[in-house]
């Protein structure tokens, strides 16, 4: 008996002391812990949530018929490609959702219709319309929107905030809560960026391309687009590469006629990563492509020595080098005027990957610190309120008894804060909930053995088989109320979200403790005192 009582105050013990070594980051008292163990122990503890600690609260539209488009524009470079194969001649153009063939023939329309089953088709005249189907239209709106949210996910991930909670909401909106984020600005771009990085090659040898300026002034890029409107040739377009003088910190940006259809995409990334140059020390961005892209890279750059191609990221230019020789290897660098901070941002978003469609920022609202200070205030105060009502309480009415109530009480509140922050848990307002909850469920655990074992006392039994009674005739009605609560916290952290995921992981903690410091606490403490004396009478 005693060997076995040894062993449950060891056990008793060495959780509490795991809860304060976890717990302590927590606590003023970690700043002054020595540096090896701030450096060698647990340092993160319990976060505090967006309501608690402030931060940054989004919601994004994805727009789904940019991803229409985008699959459009990708169906009409196909159709091109299998009708060149087939040695079909035909017109392949594209007008909104709609691409039109012409002059289409019966040969043309099968073939696009065998190779494309996902297009509708209606003829008209000598010429073939095709449209995306309006099932596939929702299929490819649907996939945006959670393309785009595991995207962010990824990019979030990268950029280091604790506890994001990221989820969709209705049919094209994503929610994204980031706690104690310092710098909104450089967040929302970050997440919002659509990071589509395309290679394009610079037709130097049209005779727009000569006409163009030198050199503009930011502002003036729409002047440039209308006036050149109507001679740019079919297949190019106008893009602006923008360089920041070192010395003077002055912007310029230089019109660049280009090929409209890219030669490579950054879907065939590996690996982006920051770099310095070796002659100023200024940051850049070293990419690296997959097997497939390195192929590609290669011929392109082979195909095309001594003439330039451009580096485009969202449609701005980063650099457009002269390519001096075929590039086999698959390496490249996106250099500009960059800061540590942009390129690092940049290789974040690179490697995380293109957003499918543009985010459309719908609502930006940062959650001030003091509101967080206010709500963990009223919260604890509430909580330390709950808490001496139900210590003074369970005296007052169990008396020596409820002491041990008391004790196991203040075990379950070390416990549960300890395990909330070995876990790294979010705290948020709901969570102080169920840190409340769990508190009023230890001592209704209590109580139930507490009765049980008065009711052992009336019926004559002598209070060490009393206890013992008690606590073997409480334990099934305590296990099954717990078990029923633990499922109802499962389905709560299954389908909900945020806040609501905190409050069960709060309540599903608290719960098995509770079960812990019921049945073996405070039950220690009884054995203990019988063990030490014959005890006639039983305080409670």
């Amino acid at each position: 008996m005693k060997k076995n009582l040894l062993w449950r105050f060891l056990l008793i013990g060495f959780t509490l002391m795991i809860s304060v070594v976890f717990f302590l980051p927590n606590t003023p008292l970690f700043k002054v812990m020595p540096e090896w163990w701030q450096k060698n122990m647990p340092n993160k503890g319990i976060i505090l949530g967006l309501d608690l600690q402030g931060g940054l609260h989004l919601v994004f539209e994805v727009e789904g018929d940019k991803a229409v488009e985008t699959s459009t524009d990708r169906y009409a470079f196909l159709i091109k490609e299998l009708l060149t194969k087939k040695k079909l001649p035909a017109d392949v153009k594209k007008s909104g959702p709609v691409i039109e063939i012409s002059p289409s023939s019966p040969e043309i329309a099968a073939a696009v219709k065998e190779s494309f089953p996902l297009l509708d088709a209606a003829s008209s005249g000598q010429a073939l319309s095709l449209r995306i189907a309006s099932k596939e239209v929702t299929r490819i709106k649907d996939n945006a929107v959670d393309q785009a949210l595991e995207t962010i996910r990824n990019r979030i991930d990268q950029f280091g905030v604790s506890e994001p909670t990221i989820h969709r909401q209705g049919e094209n909106e994503i929610v994204v809560q980031l706690p104690g984020v310092k710098d909104p600005r450089r967040a929302i771009e970050l997440v919002g960026k659509t990071a589509q990085l395309e290679f394009k090659m610079v037709d130097d040898e049209s005779p727009i391309a000569a006409q163009l300026p030198q050199s503009i002034a930011p502002g003036d890029e729409e002047k440039i687009l209308a006036q050149f409107a109507d001679k740019i040739p079919a297949g190019d377009e106008i893009l602006f590469e923008k360089k920041v003088n070192r010395e003077t910190g002055v912007a310029t940006k230089f019109p660049i006629l280009l090929k409209k259809q890219a030669a490579l995409t950054g879907n065939l990334l590996s690996e982006a990563k920051v770099s310095l140059d070796s002659r100023f020390s200024e940051p850049y961005v070293s990419i690296s492509f997959n097997a497939e892209g390195a192929r590609l890279f290669e011929e392109v750059t082979g195909a095309n020595v001594k003439k330039r191609m451009a580096i485009i990221l969202d449609n701005s230019i980063y650099s457009a080098p002269v390519i001096q020789e075929k590039i086999a290897g698959g390496n490249a660098q996106i250099t500009g005027s960059f800061s540590m901070e942009d390129a690092k941002d940049l290789s974040i978003v690179l490697k995380a990957g293109a957003l499918p469609a543009p985010l459309k920022m719908l609502q930006n609202v940062t959650v001030g610190p003091s509101l967080g200070e206010d709500s963990i205030a009223a919260g604890a105060m509430a909580g330390m309120i709950g808490t001496l009502l139900v210590v003074v309480f369970m005296i007052v009415y169990y008396r020596l008894s409820g002491v041990i109530a008391d004790f196991a009480l203040f075990l379950n509140i070390v416990l549960l804060f300890g395990a909330m922050a070995s876990l790294n848990a979010t705290l948020t307002l709901p969570g102080i909930a169920g840190v409340i909850l769990a508190i009023g469920m230890a001592v209704d655990s209590n109580v139930l053995m507490f009765e049980r074992i008065r009711d052992e006392l009336r019926a004559g039994k002598p209070p060490r088989s009393a206890v013992d009674s008690g606590y073997h005739k409480a334990f099934w009605t305590i296990f099954d109320s717990h078990v029923t609560t633990l499922i109802t916290a499962a389905v709560l952290f299954q389908f909900g979200t945020g806040p609501i995921k905190g409050f069960a992981v709060t309540l599903s903690l608290g719960v098995i403790i509770n079960l812990y410091t019921a049945l073996i606490g405070t039950k220690a403490i009884f054995d203990l005192v019988h063990s030490r004396r014959d005890v006639k009478t039983l305080s409670i």
